[in-house]
């Protein structure tokens, strides 16, 4: 069997049912690898030739005058094994399979997907999908999915497995469209005939390109390896999980979304914690912790500091830190008269330091720094949490951006209180230097307690 590394490396695609219709899959397809400025050779197949987007379409493989290394099947799933064997003959490495009405559908679905099955497995071929929009290489700008764009091509350190079949191109879509996000792999797994959960992690595990790893999962096929893969791919780097079918309900969905069989999720949740793995249950929470672990350092222990305008939102911290098992910082007394030459009031300048009214007498910059600058310097605090209002624009977080970044040893967060419009501002700012800002602070603690717990998990190795 071929490994997952030379697929994702292909120097070469065919598109197997590129429509000359230019609105449908296959052909956007040939025009996206174009666009997006793929390093390798493309070829559309259409068994009528012709051409779209001023390429010639192909009327079967062996037309084609080059090496094929992927081939993608834009095709119904009863002409898929007969494609499959034509791939065999050209000598093609992997196969992304795009098409639904596999497993999924019911029993004449099933039949063809064991058929693809067994094809896979006497020639070697590797095999993505059914259901999938399949592959992104940003190193190389190689993409499989039609909903690529340059922004999304742009090389990262995210690498991301998806059983989903749009999520993967949605999802990533998304996420390439913030400040920060690039991705480095995506790997859609679908219907997983052939390359499953375990096999794509110990993928992403060994690329030199990804820092961080984020799964989208709803079923486990081998749980024993998995849990091999996922326990060395966590002491190497932060994996963070999702899985669609934690209820009856969702799992009863899941078999008839990608054909996948339901695991009791007491039992799940109990495995991926003793793998080291990360499981999160909302978009907004893997998003709000992918900020975290891609721009900050991880805490060296769980005391937190806040600084803040706001003593409701620092309160409602406070309570949401000891339960996910934080600690509210005490400062030594060098940072207490360090923090007294800009907040005068004794009682505002304990943990949680309230900024207002004493900014008003040095200004929110010099405020900002000095306090800043206390709990950067105090060994007792391990993180700090910043909880600002986003009226001065982007101005005054300049000489902060240029503090953070020349000594950030600890995690700092911000969170900003205003309109949508300043926030805005206020936030693209410091997002652009790498600072991560929140919605608010309660998420900032949340965060912190998953680097903290990765952080023990690191130090256990």
């Amino acid at each position: 069997m071929r490994s997952v590394r030379e697929v994702l490396e292909s120097k070469s695609v065919a598109v197997i049912g590129a429509s000359r219709d230019p609105l449908k899959p296959g052909a956007q397809l040939l025009n996206v690898l174009k666009k997006v400025g793929f390093q390798g050779q493309v070829a559309g197949v259409n068994p009528q030739g012709g051409q779209v987007f001023e390429m010639p379409l192909y009327r079967n493989l062996e037309e084609i005058p080059f090496p094929v290394d992927l081939a993608v099947l834009h095709i119904p799933p009863a002409s898929v094994p007969a494609a499959l064997e034509e791939c065999a003959r050209k000598g093609v490495k992997g196969v992304v399979i795009s098409a639904e009405g596999f497993a999924e559908a019911g029993p004449q679905g099933a039949k063809y997907q064991e058929e693809v099955r067994n094809i896979l497995r006497s020639t070697g071929m590797r095999g993505f999908g059914p259901n999938t929009l399949g592959l992104v290489n940003t190193a190389t700008g190689l993409t499989t999915s039609y909903y690529s764009g340059p922004r999304m091509l742009r090389p990262g350190s995210i690498g991301f497995v998806s059983q989903s079949g749009i999520f993967v191109g949605a999802l990533l879509r998304y996420l390439s469209s913030l400040e920060g996000f690039q991705l480095s792999k995506g790997i859609g797994l679908g219907n997983k005939v052939d390359v499953d959960e375990s096999e794509a992690l110990a993928y992403l595990m060994e690329d030199e390109q990804t820092r961080i790893i984020g799964m989208y999962l709803e079923d486990i096929r081998d749980g024993r390896k998995f849990l091999q893969v996922a326990r060395e791919a966590a002491a190497r780097k932060p994996v963070l999980l999702l899985k669609g079918g934690r209820t009856k309900e969702g799992a009863r969905a899941t078999a008839s979304h990608t054909a996948s069989l339901a695991v009791e999720d007491s039992v799940f949740e109990g495995a991926v914690r003793q793998a080291g793995i990360l499981r999160l249950f909302a978009i907004d929470e893997f998003i709000n912790t992918l900020k975290g672990f891609l721009n900050m350092p991880l805490p060296r222990g769980g005391r937190i500091a806040l600084v803040t305008y706001s003593g409701a939102q620092a309160i409602m911290s406070i309570d949401a830190a000891i339960e996910e098992g934080l600690e509210v910082a005490h400062f030594g007394e060098d940072t207490r008269q360090k923090i007294a030459r800009v907040i005068a009031t004794p009682s505002k300048a304990q943990n949680p330091v309230d900024l207002f009214p004493d900014m008003l007498s040095h200004g929110f910059e010099k405020t900002a720094m000095e306090v800043l600058q206390a709990l950067l310097e105090d060994d007792g605090v391990d993180a700090i949490i910043f909880i600002s209002f986003a009226i001065f624009g982007a101005e005054p977080y300049r000489p902060i951006v240029d503090l953070l970044q020349g000594r950030c040893t600890k995690p700092v967060f911000f969170s900003l209180l205003g309109t949508k419009k300043d926030i805005e501002v206020s936030r693209s700012f410091l997002e652009e230097h790498h600072i991560p800002c929140l919605d608010f602070p309660e998420m900032a603690v949340r965060v912190l307690a998953r680097m903290r717990k990765y952080a023990r998990i690191r130090e256990k190795e």
